[in-house]
């Protein structure tokens, strides 16, 4: 029994202290180096041009319900007291935990249709590299874990406010205190767990467009491709060599 309460005492300190410290150190060093030295790569490396009908339909809701959910985080984070007192009248708090839930259920929907996408089109599913299919994959995992959180551990904004912000923060003072977070549901744990997966995966992949602002993706008119031959022909091309 003492054996079992020390590896999980272990394993908790793995997660929650060694593994946030790893994502953020190559978050910070792969980054940076991508940007000198390949600063080109900053891209989402849009296969717009390829497809864009069902393309709307997985990157619009996908955007637009990330940040929605990206937000609330960072509002709990920054002003975990403020979000509290936000909380303390009952209409507020639906409002707030309505409007979270609906963001991750765009996300859930813009990622099925990526991945529809990416599984269909001929094209777009040969510019899909392993590294696009892991991300998915976990940003899957991520709005899943989310979304059942929201469902079964109700109220979430105040516990993340109470319990998550204090735990981030002693992270960010280098003075870790993981007894705001062992005592989750084991759903919340993984949730916490994915997240600082996906930040050590962010500087190798195309997610560091994220980096890249103002991205006038979300406003900006759709793009309109016009071809000059008929793509019913074969285009040939003649080369002469001058001399």
């Amino acid at each position: 029994m003492i054996d079992k309460i020390a590896a999980f005492d272990h394993l908790n300190l793995f997660w929650f202290t060694i593994l946030p410290y790893v994502a953020l150190f190559t978050f910070f060093l792969v980054t940076i180096q991508r940007y000198r030295g390949k600063g080109f790569t900053y891209s989402s490396l849009s296969s717009q041009f390829l497809e864009n009908k069902v393309h709307f339909w997985a990157m619009v809701p996908f955007h637009y319900g990330i940040l929605v959910v990206l937000a609330g985080h960072l509002f709990g984070f920054l002003l975990p007291g403020q979000l509290l007192q936000w909380n303390s009248d009952a209409i507020r708090l639906y409002i707030l935990e309505i409007s979270g839930f609906i963001g991750g259920l765009f996300t859930l929907v813009g990622l099925i249709n990526i991945v529809a996408r990416r599984l269909s089109d001929a094209r777009t599913k040969m510019v899909t590299s392993a590294a696009d299919w892991v991300v998915i994959g976990i940003l899957i995992f991520q709005i899943g874990t989310g979304l059942y959180t929201a469902l079964f551990h109700s109220w979430g904004s105040s516990w993340f406010a109470a319990s998550l912000s204090p735990y981030l923060w002693s992270i960010v003072k280098f003075s870790p205190e993981i007894a705001y977070v062992t005592p989750l549901p084991f759903m919340v744990k993984l949730h916490i767990i994915g997240a600082f997966v996906l930040i050590i995966l962010f500087p190798f992949t195309r997610l560091v467009h994220a980096l890249v602002v103002p991205n006038p993706y979300l406003w900006r008119k759709p793009q309109v491709v016009r071809w000059n031959w008929d793509r019913k022909k074969i285009r040939t091309t003649e080369f002469k060599v001058h001399e």
